[in-house]
């Protein structure tokens, strides 16, 4: 049975959930199931397609744990069908003994299809150095 999700934030909170518990299977039903969804990720090419992003997030979560983030809301663009936001992504579990990482900047991009919300695209690249 296919995840519904009734509105991008649903489908957003899914993404986030998936990637702190390093769950392929429901980070995947988050994805539109298209070979025109693409993911953008510092010092990766740009992955495209659906087994693209699965081997991706697969490599990810081969460590045997998901990525714990906080993340705060700097904007939002939503039509009826498409929805765009825009994040600040911070690591919340960095190695013992290192600082904390700089947030990243990331932009997910959301369509609606008959089968609910589906992120299209995900993008992230670290935030620029304090001035």
């Amino acid at each position: 049975m296919t995840q519904s999700y009734t509105t991008p934030q649903d489908a957003e909170d899914a993404f986030y959930d998936a990637l702190d518990e390093g769950d392929l299977n429901q980070l995947l039903s988050v994805w539109a199931k298209s070979d025109d969804i693409c993911c953008l990720l510092p010092m990766h090419p740009m992955i495209q397609g659906r087994q693209g992003v699965a081997d991706v997030f697969t490599h990810l979560f081969s460590q045997g744990h998901g990525v714990s983030l906080a993340i705060t809301h700097l904007g939002w663009i939503e039509t009826d069908e498409i929805a765009i936001h825009q994040v600040e992504e911070t690591i919340q579990a960095p190695p013992p003994d290192t600082p904390p990482p700089a947030p990243f900047y990331g932009t997910n991009i959301y369509r609606k299809d008959n089968t609910g919300w589906r992120l299209i695209v995900h993008q992230n690249a670290p935030a620029p150095p304090p001035r």
